[in-house]
């Protein structure tokens, strides 16, 4: 292949990664942000693409004296998604599947810590037995918070 084939071919994948990456942030502040107030957002987007059976673990710097709100929102053709959050000991402070696959959690925290949000996109039930047709999409974490 010649050299200016590769470049071009190169320019054309950062491009739809871009775009890719662009559309997703757009779904984190279209989606999910309306589900903040009344706490104030904290100014980040935090959204990627996952496959069906993904998980992935964030860890974020919370602090005392301070009301939080946690929104997950993912697109509509993925299944519910499920979320932990865990101290830095791994202990489960909130676990979703456990209160109705809510997509939100309020909370404070007695002292300031880096918390590690855990987010899962199960498999949904039709694609268990035909793994070859997973779905994807956009899932966004946003944060906002209330000072006291």
């Amino acid at each position: 292949m010649k050299p200016q084939y590769r470049i071009l071919i190169l320019i054309a994948l950062l491009f739809s990664f871009y775009q890719s990456n662009s559309q997703c942030k757009s779904f984190a502040k279209e989606k999910s942000r309306t589900h903040l107030p009344p706490y104030i957002h904290d100014g980040n987007f935090n959204s990627m693409y996952f496959n069906e059976g993904e998980v992935a673990e964030m860890f974020k710097a919370f602090y005392s004296g301070q009301s939080y709100r946690m929104v997950v929102a993912s697109d509509d053709k993925l299944p519910p998604v499920e979320f932990k959050i865990l101290d830095s000991e791994r202990k489960v402070l909130f676990d979703n599947t456990e209160h109705k696959m809510v997509q939100k959690w309020d909370f404070r925290l007695e002292a300031s810590q880096q918390l590690i949000i855990s987010i899962k996109v199960p498999v949904s039930k039709e694609h268990v037995d035909n793994p070859d047709n997973i779905d994807f999409g956009c899932v966004a974490v946003l944060f906002g918070f209330v000072n006291h």
